[in-house]
Protein backbone atom coordinates (compact mmCIF):
# COMPACT_ATOMS: atom_id res chain seq x y z
CA UNK A 1 0.00 0.00 0.00
CA UNK A 2 1.42 3.34 -1.06
CA UNK A 3 1.07 6.16 1.89
CA UNK A 4 -0.59 9.24 1.20
CA UNK A 5 1.80 12.37 0.89
CA UNK A 6 2.59 13.54 4.17
CA UNK A 7 1.04 16.70 5.51
CA UNK A 8 3.68 17.42 7.74
CA UNK A 9 7.60 16.84 7.13
CA UNK A 10 10.08 18.30 9.55
CA UNK A 11 13.70 18.92 8.58
CA UNK A 12 16.58 18.86 11.06
CA UNK A 13 19.16 21.10 9.01
CA UNK A 14 22.53 19.65 9.95
CA UNK A 15 26.12 20.23 8.50
CA UNK A 16 26.67 24.06 7.61
CA UNK A 17 29.51 24.36 9.38
CA UNK A 18 30.83 21.13 8.21
CA UNK A 19 30.36 21.68 4.67
CA UNK A 20 32.09 25.08 5.00
CA UNK A 21 34.96 23.19 6.65
CA UNK A 22 35.37 20.88 3.47
CA UNK A 23 35.58 23.89 1.29
CA UNK A 24 38.20 26.06 3.33
CA UNK A 25 35.60 28.43 4.31
CA UNK A 26 34.32 30.37 7.42
CA UNK A 27 31.06 28.98 9.20
CA UNK A 28 29.82 32.19 8.47
CA UNK A 29 29.45 31.16 5.02
CA UNK A 30 28.67 27.73 5.81
CA UNK A 31 25.09 29.43 6.94
CA UNK A 32 24.59 31.90 4.70
CA UNK A 33 24.47 28.76 2.11
CA UNK A 34 22.24 26.74 4.43
CA UNK A 35 20.27 29.92 4.38
CA UNK A 36 20.10 29.52 0.44
CA UNK A 37 19.05 25.96 0.29
CA UNK A 38 15.75 26.08 2.49
CA UNK A 39 15.00 29.53 0.07
CA UNK A 40 15.18 26.96 -3.02
CA UNK A 41 13.52 23.95 -1.05
CA UNK A 42 10.36 26.51 -0.31
CA UNK A 43 9.40 26.85 -3.82
CA UNK A 44 9.68 23.13 -4.37
CA UNK A 45 7.70 22.95 -1.01
CA UNK A 46 4.95 25.03 -2.34
CA UNK A 47 4.58 23.31 -5.68
CA UNK A 48 4.26 19.82 -4.16
CA UNK A 49 1.41 21.67 -1.39
CA UNK A 50 2.92 20.38 1.34
CA UNK A 51 0.69 21.62 4.26
CA UNK A 52 3.30 22.13 6.85
CA UNK A 53 7.44 22.51 6.72
CA UNK A 54 8.84 22.46 10.30
CA UNK A 55 12.79 23.27 10.19
CA UNK A 56 15.06 23.06 12.99
CA UNK A 57 17.36 26.69 13.26
CA UNK A 58 18.32 26.64 16.48
CA UNK A 59 18.30 24.34 19.53
CA UNK A 60 18.58 25.90 23.29
CA UNK A 61 21.98 23.12 23.14
CA UNK A 62 23.50 25.34 20.15
CA UNK A 63 24.14 28.52 22.92
CA UNK A 64 27.02 26.31 24.48
CA UNK A 65 28.64 27.24 20.62
CA UNK A 66 31.38 29.88 20.77
CA UNK A 67 29.77 33.14 21.68
CA UNK A 68 30.89 34.96 18.79
CA UNK A 69 29.07 32.37 16.12
CA UNK A 70 26.38 32.50 18.44
CA UNK A 71 26.04 36.40 18.13
CA UNK A 72 26.76 36.14 14.28
CA UNK A 73 23.85 34.16 13.97
CA UNK A 74 21.54 35.83 15.78
CA UNK A 75 22.54 39.21 13.83
CA UNK A 76 21.88 36.95 10.47
CA UNK A 77 18.77 35.37 11.53
CA UNK A 78 17.80 39.09 12.26
CA UNK A 79 18.64 40.66 8.82
CA UNK A 80 17.03 37.54 7.28
CA UNK A 81 13.68 38.01 8.57
CA UNK A 82 13.84 41.41 7.96
CA UNK A 83 14.96 41.20 4.39
CA UNK A 84 12.06 38.10 3.64
CA UNK A 85 9.23 38.72 5.76
CA UNK A 86 7.53 40.57 2.58
CA UNK A 87 7.98 37.60 0.70
CA UNK A 88 7.02 34.88 2.66
CA UNK A 89 3.76 36.74 3.14
CA UNK A 90 2.93 37.38 -0.37
CA UNK A 91 4.15 33.49 -1.10
CA UNK A 92 0.64 33.37 1.12
CA UNK A 93 2.82 31.19 4.19
CA UNK A 94 2.12 31.44 7.64
CA UNK A 95 5.30 31.96 9.89
CA UNK A 96 4.94 30.02 13.39
CA UNK A 97 7.94 30.21 15.66
CA UNK A 98 7.98 27.55 18.56
CA UNK A 99 10.73 27.66 21.27
CA UNK A 100 11.72 29.87 24.53
CA UNK A 101 11.48 33.61 23.64
CA UNK A 102 13.01 34.39 26.71
CA UNK A 103 17.04 34.49 26.30
CA UNK A 104 16.24 36.36 22.89
CA UNK A 105 17.17 40.00 22.22
CA UNK A 106 13.85 42.32 22.76
CA UNK A 107 14.66 43.49 19.10
CA UNK A 108 14.64 39.41 18.10
CA UNK A 109 11.06 38.99 19.91
CA UNK A 110 9.62 41.45 18.61
CA UNK A 111 10.58 40.63 15.12
CA UNK A 112 9.55 36.96 15.37
CA UNK A 113 6.05 38.53 17.06
CA UNK A 114 5.66 40.47 14.00
CA UNK A 115 6.29 38.26 11.36
CA UNK A 116 3.55 36.08 13.60
CA UNK A 117 1.06 38.58 13.10
CA UNK A 118 1.34 39.53 9.38
CA UNK A 119 1.36 35.69 8.07
CA UNK A 120 -1.60 34.43 11.00
CA UNK A 121 -4.03 34.53 8.14
CA UNK A 122 -2.14 32.85 5.29
CA UNK A 123 -3.56 29.72 4.08
CA UNK A 124 -1.18 28.79 1.70
CA UNK A 125 1.09 26.79 3.99
CA UNK A 126 2.73 26.73 7.38
CA UNK A 127 6.65 27.45 7.98
CA UNK A 128 6.96 26.81 11.43
CA UNK A 129 10.62 27.53 12.79
CA UNK A 130 12.25 25.73 15.35
CA UNK A 131 14.13 28.69 17.16
CA UNK A 132 15.55 28.35 20.42
CA UNK A 133 14.11 25.12 20.56
CA UNK A 134 14.05 21.79 22.70
CA UNK A 135 11.63 19.15 22.67
CA UNK A 136 11.79 18.26 26.61
CA UNK A 137 11.36 21.88 27.17
CA UNK A 138 8.39 22.24 25.02
CA UNK A 139 6.99 18.96 26.96
CA UNK A 140 7.79 20.85 30.50
CA UNK A 141 6.22 23.96 29.18
CA UNK A 142 3.07 21.92 28.58
CA UNK A 143 3.40 20.43 32.12
CA UNK A 144 3.73 24.16 33.49
CA UNK A 145 0.52 25.15 31.90
CA UNK A 146 -1.17 22.28 32.54
CA UNK A 147 -0.40 22.51 36.42
CA UNK A 148 -1.27 25.98 36.57
CA UNK A 149 -5.14 25.20 35.35
CA UNK A 150 -5.12 22.94 38.07
CA UNK A 151 -4.20 24.88 40.51
CA UNK A 152 -7.19 26.78 39.86
CA UNK A 153 -9.48 24.04 39.85
CA UNK A 154 -10.19 24.23 35.89
CA UNK A 155 -9.41 21.07 35.33
CA UNK A 156 -8.60 17.28 36.95
CA UNK A 157 -6.09 15.18 36.32
CA UNK A 158 -8.56 12.34 34.64
CA UNK A 159 -9.50 15.11 31.94
CA UNK A 160 -5.76 14.87 30.83
CA UNK A 161 -4.72 12.19 28.00
CA UNK A 162 -2.29 12.89 24.48
CA UNK A 163 -4.89 14.87 22.99
CA UNK A 164 -5.56 17.35 25.20
CA UNK A 165 -2.15 17.55 26.29
CA UNK A 166 -1.09 18.40 23.01
CA UNK A 167 -3.26 21.57 22.97
CA UNK A 168 -0.82 22.97 25.73
CA UNK A 169 2.18 22.61 22.85
CA UNK A 170 4.07 25.90 21.45
CA UNK A 171 1.40 25.81 18.44
CA UNK A 172 -0.99 23.71 18.99
CA UNK A 173 -2.07 23.74 15.97
CA UNK A 174 0.24 22.30 14.12
CA UNK A 175 -0.12 18.72 13.94
CA UNK A 176 1.98 15.57 14.40
CA UNK A 177 5.17 14.99 11.96
CA UNK A 178 4.83 12.61 9.21
CA UNK A 179 8.64 12.86 7.97
CA UNK A 180 11.17 13.55 9.46
CA UNK A 181 14.93 14.49 7.33
CA UNK A 182 18.06 14.93 9.03
CA UNK A 183 21.20 15.72 6.80
CA UNK A 184 24.91 15.59 7.16
CA UNK A 185 24.78 11.98 8.53
CA UNK A 186 24.06 11.80 11.85
CA UNK A 187 21.49 9.63 12.88
CA UNK A 188 19.17 10.93 15.65
CA UNK A 189 16.46 13.35 16.35
CA UNK A 190 18.74 15.67 18.70
CA UNK A 191 15.60 17.20 21.19
CA UNK A 192 13.38 18.05 17.93
CA UNK A 193 9.49 17.58 18.42
CA UNK A 194 9.69 14.57 20.56
CA UNK A 195 6.14 14.61 21.16
CA UNK A 196 4.85 15.24 17.43
CA UNK A 197 8.04 12.44 16.26
CA UNK A 198 5.99 9.91 18.13
CA UNK A 199 5.27 8.01 14.93
CA UNK A 200 7.09 9.79 12.52
CA UNK A 201 8.97 8.06 9.58
CA UNK A 202 12.87 8.69 9.45
CA UNK A 203 14.99 9.44 6.60
CA UNK A 204 18.35 10.22 6.69
CA UNK A 205 20.92 11.19 4.06
CA UNK A 206 24.93 11.83 4.04
CA UNK A 207 24.67 15.21 1.92
CA UNK A 208 25.44 18.40 4.17
CA UNK A 209 22.25 20.94 4.75
CA UNK A 210 23.58 23.28 1.70
CA UNK A 211 23.76 20.32 -0.62
CA UNK A 212 20.23 19.09 -0.09
CA UNK A 213 18.22 20.10 -3.22
CA UNK A 214 14.22 19.45 -4.46
CA UNK A 215 15.14 16.61 -5.90
CA UNK A 216 16.60 14.86 -2.04
CA UNK A 217 13.60 16.06 -1.15
CA UNK A 218 11.65 14.12 -3.65
CA UNK A 219 13.84 10.96 -3.25
CA UNK A 220 12.87 11.32 0.92
CA UNK A 221 9.18 11.34 -0.36
CA UNK A 222 9.31 8.40 -2.82
CA UNK A 223 10.75 6.93 0.09
CA UNK A 224 8.04 7.38 2.90
CA UNK A 225 5.29 6.35 0.17
CA UNK A 226 6.81 2.74 0.01
CA UNK A 227 6.83 2.25 3.67
CA UNK A 228 3.96 0.96 5.64
CA UNK A 229 2.37 3.30 8.53
CA UNK A 230 1.59 0.65 11.24
CA UNK A 231 1.06 3.91 14.07
CA UNK A 232 1.40 1.11 16.68
CA UNK A 233 -1.44 -1.08 15.59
Amino acid sequence: MINPSPQHVGIIMDGNRRWARQRGLSYAEGYKAGYRALKQLLDHVQKLGLKYLSIYAFSTENWQRPAKQVDWLMKFISQSLDKEIEEINQRGLKLAFLGNWQHLSEKLRHQLKEAEELTQNNRAGTLAVCFNYSGQQEIVDATRQIMDIFDNEVLTPKAIDETSFADYLYHPEIPPVDLIIRTSGEYRLSNFMLWRAAYSELFFTEKHWPDFTAQDLDQALQEYARRQRRMGR
